[in-house]
């Protein structure tokens, strides 16, 4: 039976809310529903897998505030169900020389740590971003009340002009090491 993967593209489309971050001229929730497509389409072609999108249109709004955004988001996962959770953002600082990429979980030495390690070692195979680490964090709602392990990857900062080049040049590279990453994560070789 394939391994069912949800991805969560962060945020909503331009005019709603729940929009995500802006700098360097990329809007987050453009580059997370592109690297969320790429995902889907590298897992969609691998008969391991079964994925669903949170947003498989770029006009598709969840939710009608930030709140039942991400509870959108939780339960479309959560009722499917799905394996696996992996939601796709880009990060933001006002110091500009922050920069690199980090996973977040909700607990150390859990599936999710294991797969978060992976793919973090995916993404810095494909690109140049730097390795912030794989980081706990109890508060970040979808990473609390899905049922499945669920990882939540910041590609890197679109305030940093390094970063944002990666993140508006690479997409494809960003989805293609997050996807190594579930494939090592699964002991498993690509097709």
């Amino acid at each position: 039976m394939a391994i069912r993967i949800f991805i969560d593209q962060g945020h909503n489309p331009t005019g709603y809310h729940n929009t995500g971050a802006r700098a360097n001229g990329l809007i987050e929730e453009n580059v997370t529903y592109q690297v969320g497509i790429y995902l889907a389409n590298l897992l969609g072609n691998d008969p391991r897998f079964d994925v669903r999108l949170s947003r498989p249109t770029p006009t598709t709004v969840l939710g009608h505030n930030n709140t039942s955004s991400l509870a959108e988001r939780v339960r479309m996962s959560n009722g499917w169900p799905a394996n696996y959770f992996i939601s796709i953002h880009a990060n933001a600082n006002e110091n500009p020389n922050i920069n690199g990429a980090e996973m977040y979980i909700y607990q150390y030495n859990t599936q999710a740590n294991w797969l978060a390690q992976n793919i973090m070692n995916g993404v810095l195979q494909y690109t140049d971003l730097s390795d912030n680490g794989v980081r706990e964090n109890k508060s970040l709602y979808v990473l609390r009340r899905t049922n499945m392990p669920a990882v939540l990857v910041e590609m890197g900062y679109l305030t940093n002009y390094h970063d944002a080049q990666i993140i508006r040049d690479q997409q494809w590279q960003i989805a293609y090491g997050i996807y190594i990453g579930i494939l090592n994560y699964f002991g498993f070789t690509p097709l």
